[in-house]
């Protein structure tokens, strides 16, 4: 059985945590205050905003060669709300894998909200999670464990398909803080 390791300890990270363990999984988590914590996990899940990442880089950046490595991340400009900040055609796992060149980084739960995760359905949808990555081994692994956890997983393709999923997080963001749609719904896929 595959271990996670979840930086974090927010929403995101609890309901992540909650369908990994529903699947059968062990789940640790590290939470900002626990700076010299080790890394336990053979997957390690990254539940941060994406500022806090290169802190953990910096700190972890070592105990995370060879794992795989999940961004669910979405590099929005919190000031303006407005913009990504991450290069043009780029996102923030690509930029994760460059700085992680012995990880293999998954772009996974970006376009999914907490409250949906947590409950199992977008309104009467099954919550499914889309994953994108260079590693077909660490994506299945990946899509088992959300499956296991009673959610629908999709191979989005590679790790370049990140753009496109951070361009949905960031819309469906967006929509969300400006009540245009609700927190506990979002963007459903329909197999």
């Amino acid at each position: 059985m595959t271990t996670f390791t979840i930086f974090g300890t927010g929403n995101m990270a609890t309901a992540i945590a909650g369908v990994l363990t529903s699947g059968g999984a062990t789940v640790a988590h590290i939470g900002s205050a626990d700076t010299g914590a080790k890394v336990q996990g053979d997957v390690v899940i990254l539940a941060v905003p994406y500022p806090a990442i290169a802190d953990i880089v910096a700190s972890h950046g070592d105990q995370l060669a060879g794992k795989v490595v999940v961004d669910i991340t979405n590099p929005l400009n919190f000031e303006t709300f407005d913009e990504l900040v991450v290069p043009a055609g780029s996102s923030a796992a690509a930029e994760l894998q460059r700085a992680l060149p012995a990880a293999k980084v998954l772009k996974a739960f970006n376009t999914n909200f907490a409250a949906t995760l947590a409950s199992g359905t977008v309104g009467e949808t099954q919550t499914t999670v889309l994953v994108a990555g260079d590693d077909a081994e660490a994506k299945a692994a990946l899509a088992a464990a959300v499956t296991a956890g009673g959610l629908a997983a999709i191979d989005a393709g590679s790790l370049k398909r990140a753009h496109e999923l951070e361009a949905i997080g960031f819309l469906q963001l967006t929509l969300a803080a400006g009540e245009k749609i609700s927190w506990a719904g979002g963007f459903a896929v329909n197999n």
